[in-house]
């Protein structure tokens, strides 16, 4: 069942709910549609449109809520859903500074990566290696991440998101990955056959034809 975008009375965003507990709000009063679905729901006397966005009618505040929590799809978001290393799809997460060398499971030491560098990589610190990538990992801010996190995603929510951050990794999200344009996955060359490898330390990327 899709899943419907909470916003404060103040229109910052909450979370996501399922669709029943948004609808309870609104026949409730607790909340107003601003979006429906397109979905109609229908009961044995009445039919109601589902809704896609909702904003509560009082204002809730909300306790200190911490860092972004740190979880596969989060990751996946940020990084774009691509390997840091050389711009393919991701399939798996990697310790930039390995675990087995002291590297900590957090935000600034965690990335996505495709299977075939998470595989070469191993335990090796990238100096090793003579990788490098174009942006140090960091931890996501603002009040989108809380629903960006999720992965759930819908283009009805878009106006209500972007005012909050993750602004580029929201335009993924909804574009979708196959539109990923791979002559701009800064950090990458092309390697043979057209397959995409690690800039190496001192490389220049060779200037493109005409």
């Amino acid at each position: 069942m899709p899943h419907v975008l909470v916003l404060n009375a103040s229109y910052e965003p909450l979370g996501v709910v399922s669709m029943r507990r948004a609808l309870i709000l609104v026949l409730s009063h607790k909340a107003v549609c601003l979006e429906d679905s397109g979905i109609t729901l229908h009961s044995a006397t009445s039919a109601v449109l589902a809704p896609s966005v909702v904003r509560l009618t009082r204002f809730v505040r909300v306790p200190y809520r911490g860092p972004v929590p740190l979880t596969r799809r989060a990751l996946f978001a940020r990084d774009h859903g691509r390997c840091v290393y050389c711009g393919a799809a991701a399939t798996s997460v990697d310790h930039v500074i390995p675990r087995s060398r002291g590297g900590q499971h957090r935000w600034d030491n965690v990335v996505a990566a495709c299977r075939r560098c998470n595989h070469t990589k191993a335990d090796r610190h990238l100096t090793e290696l003579g990788w490098r990538m174009k942006h140090p990992p960091a931890a996501p801010s603002g009040l989108a991440w809380r629903v960006i996190g999720t992965g759930i995603k819908d283009p009805r929510w878009r106006p209500y998101l972007e005012p909050y951050g993750g602004l580029d990794q929201l335009h993924q999200q909804l574009s979708g990955f196959e539109h990923h344009d791979h002559t701009e996955t800064g950090g990458v060359l092309p390697g043979p056959h057209g397959r995409s490898r690690p800039i190496r330390r001192g490389e220049q990327p060779e200037p493109l034809s005409a």
